[in-house]
């Protein structure tokens, strides 16, 4: 089977990881695999056994979402735009694959419309046409104007086989953060979170008392402050905060800087999840990847969720885990070091939280899905044949 993968990342980088680790998994079950990415490059995240397609990269500035930067933070003009769209065609006629896989689009990414548009539009007049799947989050963010939930719902309509929810339905169900129609339903199929991470380490083998992390992007700089100054007021416990690739060197150094004796200050690690498995504590945002790294160490957490702009992603995530008792939330409105020190101080005692239920083989199951999925026939209005996998 041949798949494509197109995503661009804008403000971290966990649609891109999220992306790569799907892709990693369609290579390891023998797949021919294309990963067209479109936003900053990221070496960190392993590409094994998968073809990557970097197109000229855009990126946003914070939650700015209708303003599209390229490397310098000038305005992306549109020459950039044209031949971003053209690498993501010509991708697709080299590929010529069984699956077009979107990820995001059409529920968000709508300043790119016009590129991934192009794209499924392409791919439903090729012969013979690939099916096209929409692989998104757990939680999407709804526009507030309810013109456009009704455009992307005629995209479905138009273009797509699927939706892949990459999350599990007995944590946050798609309705949770979208508008789910008739159609929509029968298009969606809950694969389980994607777990790109090592396994955790054995609980409590030494080092740090507190991990604190907040994601690739500069989003974090809030925590990371706030974190440094919560460490000076705790000065018994023993704190590592790692700050994201995204974070301007000069920022780090002063983050450094300004850390008191009990606290050490990092760049983000590749044995992040050995660390949070021997941390007694973890104080992170709540994106989709440092969840998953938590729901599979099971370190009791501190969850801050990042809310600037519209963003209320993080929020119905740290609120449904501390649901389950495996987590607590600070809101990113009430933070502070001393708040901060207080909401560690009331956490640290509790036990580790018991082994849970929630579905982690995300990547492994989206491969079975589209399997099956491209095994379907392709039925004259466009449609897949018979259904596939657990509907929504």
């Amino acid at each position: 089977m041949r798949v494509l993968i197109a995503v661009t990342h804008l403000l971290g980088a966990g649609h891109l990881t999220r992306a790569a680790a799907i892709a990693r998994a369609f290579g390891r079950a023998g797949h021919d695999v294309t990963l067209v990415s479109g936003g900053r490059p990221a070496p960190h995240i392993a590409l094994d056994g998968v073809r990557l397609v970097q197109t000229p990269p855009v990126r946003t500035a914070g939650t700015d979402f209708s303003t599209l930067l390229d490397e310098t933070g000038r305005p992306a003009d549109p020459a950039r735009l044209t031949i971003r769209r053209a690498s993501m065609l010509a991708a697709l006629e080299r590929a010529r694959p069984d699956v077009v896989v979107t990820e995001l689009f059409p529920f968000g990414r709508r300043m790119l419309a016009g590129e991934f548009s192009a794209l499924v539009e392409r791919a439903r007049a090729m012969r013979p046409r690939p099916h096209i799947v929409s692989s998104v989050r757990d939680v999407l963010v709804a526009p507030a104007k309810p013109e456009r939930v009704a455009e992307a719902h005629e995209r479905l309509r138009a273009f797509y086989d699927a939706v892949l929810v990459h999350g599990d339905p007995d944590l946050i169900r798609l309705e949770a953060s979208w508008p789910v129609d008739r159609l929509m339903r029968g298009l969606i199929r809950y694969t389980g979170y994607v777990d790109d991470g090592a396994p955790a380490a054995s609980p409590f083998e030494g080092e740090e008392d507190i991990i604190v992390s907040g994601g690739s992007s500069a989003a974090s700089l809030p925590l990371c402050r706030a974190a440094l100054g919560a460490a000076a007021l705790m000065p018994e416990l023993r704190w590592r905060v790692l700050v994201g690739t995204g974070v301007p060197e000069d920022v780090h150094a002063a983050l450094a800087d300004a850390a008191p004796r009990n606290a050490a200050v990092e760049r983000a690690r590749p044995d992040f999840r050995a660390l949070l498995g021997r941390a007694r504590l973890s104080v992170s945002q709540a994106g989709y990847n440092t969840v998953v790294d938590l729901l599979r160490a099971r370190t009791p957490a501190v969850l801050v969720p990042f809310e600037g702009g519209r963003e209320t992603e993080q929020r119905l995530r740290a609120e449904r885990l501390a649901g389950l008792g495996l987590a607590s939330v600070l809101p990113e409105q009430t933070l502070s070091a001393e708040a901060l020190a207080r909401q560690v101080a009331a956490t640290p005692a509790r036990p580790r939280p018991r082994p849970h239920a929630v579905k982690l083989d995300g990547a492994d199951c989206t491969v079975a899905l589209v399997e099956t999925l491209a095994r379907s026939p392709v039925l004259p209005e466009g449609r897949s044949g018979p259904n596939v996998g657990t509907q929504g």
